[in-house]
């Protein structure tokens, strides 16, 4: 792999944690409970444990809150 090639994956990678982080954080907050009906009473420990996984896995949380509408 050239420089160029793994700054360019750098780039993208910095740049899907960044889109996952801007989403896992109004998720946690209000999204996570139109999913998952227990999660509305959720406590804030719970939503922090939340939001790393969210910011991985946010294309697909994405499109199951875009299904659950």
């Amino acid at each position: 792999m050239t420089l160029h090639l793994a700054t360019i994956a750098v780039w993208f990678g910095a740049a899907y944690l960044a889109l996952g982080l801007t989403f896992a954080v109004p998720f946690a907050v209000r999204w996570a409970g139109r999913l998952d009906p227990a999660a509305t009473r959720g406590t804030w420990g719970f939503r922090v444990l939340i939001v790393p996984g969210a910011v991985l896995l946010w294309p697909v949380l994405a499109a199951r809150l875009a299904r659950a509408r």
